[in-house]
């Protein structure tokens, strides 16, 4: 065998060389080729048998699940090698606990000396041994610290708007003039306008992949792979026809993704440390986002409606049909669980939406002990929020005086307040103006010596404390007026945007959706003079809740278009879909239709008696016969 004898034992060295990105590129001295040139001469001046060189170009020193260092402990394994060299301790690893485990551990068990040639680190050396705990958490606190900065580095450039990915998101291409900025790929960003369109709509994520799916279009990462993107042809190697076939996930990404209203999303998977490799997945709400840093494919109260839509986990559409166009929108008044569309299936209507009332789905799944049923007919629903749809729409086009008075009545009560806020405000500037000039003068008179240090910092803990108090109750007054302003401009906004659904004859899902937050609904209640009356409360988007609606709930057979009776020809207005008889003349059929059945059971009774007189006579005969023929018998 190849080697020198040394200390009476023969080496097949392994020399390892690992250089990542984080060493730098510019740094010749920890070069790939200086490494090898190092302990090349090392190797020969030993005289040892240079059996194999491992090579790992571009991994981190803290993962030890390195291709050729994993080759080489394999090597080691099967004893094919007996001493591993590096330049120094650091190209080995940067995880003390890892590297401590193979310089204690691993290596003594497999009879392998390790020598890393210009830390003078050798395993053969029990006192140069003592001090390489210590090298390798200093190695470790240097990946630290590089790491704490390209991440400083990573997240000032995300905050300051530029897009860190490695390819642009669907929809989306590189601005070649800024590798940074994304520019809309007119090629596909109508599939992402529809997508969103169909979502507005109603249309569940199910739904809108089927979609997607029959018209043939590439799925996001077979585009990307057309677009020269690396990695993604192993999703295709199988069955081409994959390219085209869209996953929920992809289309849920699209819907949930910030991007695509103009804003850049980060941080949705954050390791917890940089030797854990788990990012769990953090809540939409959790991500870090920059709003307006490109241009956006759909707009911001269009991706905010579309959050909204599949967080109500909406079904728009129940089995018989009935195209709940309110799903996710109507609550329950008093315990705010989403109110159900139950077909009655006993009812025969012309309109499938007088077959359909709601009712809490708290009380539909576990009754009266939790909520109360809070039923309303789909048509009564339907046609209350039509005509305070077309009310709001008509006084913003036609009666200024009115929108005036609305504005007004909204933004009153936090105008007022608004004011009395901005004067607090100012007094809390101008104390904490104070506060600045008292911590110069104190400071310059503990200088100056006018006061003890003793009385410094009883004064400077008090006028601290006191400022830290007034920085609370700024950011809070600050935060308030901010909503207050937002308020005032959410009424313009609102009047605005009704403007555009004046004189509707029809509601749809996307109508709904544009308009209102939630509609909350209340309990039937009794009045004193018998009728029967039913709270209902719209939510607008922008401005919230403006005043309430009540109806008087429609009785399930007024539903139904008038008609003649069939026997006197009044026309009256039918219980259900199959009524020929006015109520008189139904009740003088139906006393009719009574009487001939009791007619026809006394006829029936009075037939069976007959019956059964007849057959009794029969039996007397039989046994009569029986009974003279058995005296017969005695006679002769």
């Amino acid at each position: 065998m190849a080697g020198i004898r040394m200390e009476n034992k023969i080496y097949e060295v392994g020399m390892y060389c690992r250089l990542s990105k984080d060493d730098g590129t510019d740094n010749e001295s920890a070069s790939i080729a200086t490494q090898k040139s190092i302990l090349t001469d090392y190797v020969k001046k030993q005289g040892w048998h240079l059996a194999k060189t491992y090579v790992d170009d571009g991994y981190s020193g803290t993962n030890f699940q390195r291709p050729s260092f994993q080759n080489m402990i394999k090597d080691i394994e099967s004893g094919l090698i007996n001493c591993v060299i590096t330049k120094d301790l650091s190209r080995l690893g940067r995880n003390y606990l890892d590297c401590g485990l193979y310089l204690e551990v691993f290596f003594p068990e497999h009879n392998v000396r390790y020598i890393a040639v210009n830390d003078g680190v050798d395993t053969l050396n029990k006192s140069a041994m003592d001090i390489t705990p210590f090298r390798n958490i200093l190695n470790e606190m240097y990946s630290a610290d590089v790491s704490v900065k390209i991440k400083s580095a990573y997240r000032a450039r995300f905050q300051q708007g530029k897009f860190m990915g490695t390819t642009a998101p669907y929809g989306y291409v590189k601005d070649p003039a800024d590798h940074n900025h994304l520019l809309i790929d007119d090629k596909v960003a109508h599939v992402v306008r529809e997508i969103f369109d169909l979502a507005l709509a109603g249309n569940g994520i199910a739904k809108i992949r089927k979609h997607i799916n029959k018209q043939h279009i590439l799925r996001p990462a077979a585009y990307a792979a057309e677009q020269g993107a690396t990695g993604y042809e192993r999703y295709f190697e199988e069955n081409e026809e994959n390219r085209y076939i869209w996953s929920e996930n992809s289309v849920r990404g699209i819907l949930r993704s910030p991007i695509y209203a103009g804003n850049l999303a980060g941080y949705k998977r954050i390791a917890a440390n940089m030797k854990s490799k788990k990012r769990p997945s953090k809540l939409p709400e959790e991500w870090e986002v920059i709003p307006d840093t490109h241009e956006g494919i759909v707009t911001q109260e269009e991706f905010d409606t579309v959050q909204q839509l599949i967080t109500s986990r909406r079904l728009p559409e129940n089995k018989g049909g009935f195209e709940n166009i309110f799903a996710g929108v109507i609550k329950c008044a008093d315990c705010g669980y989403a109110m159900r569309a139950m077909s009655a299936n006993r009812r025969k209507r012309p309109d499938i939406i007088d077959c359909v009332q709601y009712s809490c789905n708290n009380y539909g799944r576990y009754g009266n002990i939790m909520c109360t049923a809070h039923s309303i007919e789909a048509r009564d629903l339907f046609n209350a929020v039509l005509t305070d749809i077309n009310r709001f729409a008509d006084m913003a086009v036609n009666d200024e005086k009115a929108v005036r008075a609305i504005e007004k009545r909204l933004t009153e009560t936090d105008q007022s307040k608004a004011k009395a806020l901005e004067k607090e405000q100012r007094k809390l500037n101008k104390r904490l103006a104070e506060l600045d000039r008292l911590f110069s003068s104190l400071y310059e008179d503990k200088v100056m010596e006018r006061i003890t240090e003793r009385n410094f910092e009883m004064m400077s803990g008090k006028y601290q404390k006191e400022q830290l108090e007034i920085e609370a109750r700024l950011k809070e007054v600050t935060e308030t007026l901010s909503d207050s302003y937002e308020k005032t401009q959410g009424v313009r906004d609102f009047l605005s945007l009704i403007r555009n659904y004046q004189g509707i004859k029809e509601l749809d899902a996307t109508i709904i959706n544009a308009l209102i937050d939630k509609i909350l609904v209340s309990e039937r209640e009794k009045l004193t003079d018998g009728m029967v009356r039913q709270k209902i409360k719209i939510y607008y988007k922008f401005i919230g809740f403006v005043g309430e609606l009540h109806i008087t709930p429609t009785k399930r057979w007024t539903a139904l278009k008038p008609k003649n009776c069939t026997v006197c020809g009044v026309e009256y207005v039918p219980r259900s879909g199959i009524s020929k008889y006015c109520p008189a003349c139904a009740k003088k059929i139906q006393r009719e239709k009574s009487n001939e059945s009791k007619r026809r059971s006394r006829e029936r009774n009075r037939q069976a008696c007959i019956e059964l007189s007849a057959k009794n006579d029969r039996l007397r005969m039989d046994r009569w016969w029986i009974l003279d023929e058995d005296n017969k018998q005695d006679c002769i």
